[in-house]
């Protein structure tokens, strides 16, 4: 069984770094990927699809060499197999026009200013993670030490309840 990938895209090492370790307490259910920059970040996506593993989220940063983070969150949005991803915009250089831009056709989820607080960037990550969880797996059992438990047992109760109503 293949795991749900985590994207994180910047063209700076330490911020990849800071954000995979902030993140790390997700590794067990969800591989953690960096790419610094979005050309990278594309053959990653292209090698994992051929590998049967699922975009699950991606958190992206804005300025960038070459493609911009807006640009590639809506390049995303616009193909079917990312559509249900979670996209989480983590920068401190994108203007108001670019954030609009990207909650409006990126489908953004969520953006985080940098600098960011680790525990928070996991809070974040966690909640988006188990609603993309909910919405796209039927096991969910599995999932529930390392995000939103309460929600999870909602979910399978709701589910069960479903199937003994028909």
């Amino acid at each position: 069984m293949n795991k749900y990938i985590i994207l994180c895209v910047d063209d700076e090492r330490e911020v990849l770094d800071s954000v995979l370790a902030d993140l790390d307490g997700l590794s067990e259910l969800f591989d953690l990927e960096a790419a610094q920059s979005v050309d990278e970040a594309r053959d990653f996506l292209t090698e994992s699809q051929q590998n049967q593993q699922t975009l699950a989220l991606i958190l992206c940063d804005h300025l960038m060499p070459g493609t911009k983070g807006v640009d590639f969150l809506i390049e995303l949005q616009q193909q079917g197999e990312y559509k249900a991803a979670k996209k989480v915009l983590l920068t401190g250089q994108a203007g108001l026009e670019d954030t609009v831009e990207a909650l409006n056709r990126g489908g953004l989820d969520f953006y985080i200013a940098k600098p960011w607080q680790g525990d928070e960037l996991f809070a974040h990550t966690q909640e988006l993670l188990t609603d993309y969880i909910l919405d796209n797996e039927k096991d969910l059992m599995r999932y529930a030490r390392l995000l939103d438990a309460e929600k999870i047992f909602s979910a399978i109760h709701a589910r069960r309840q479903s199937i003994s109503n028909d």
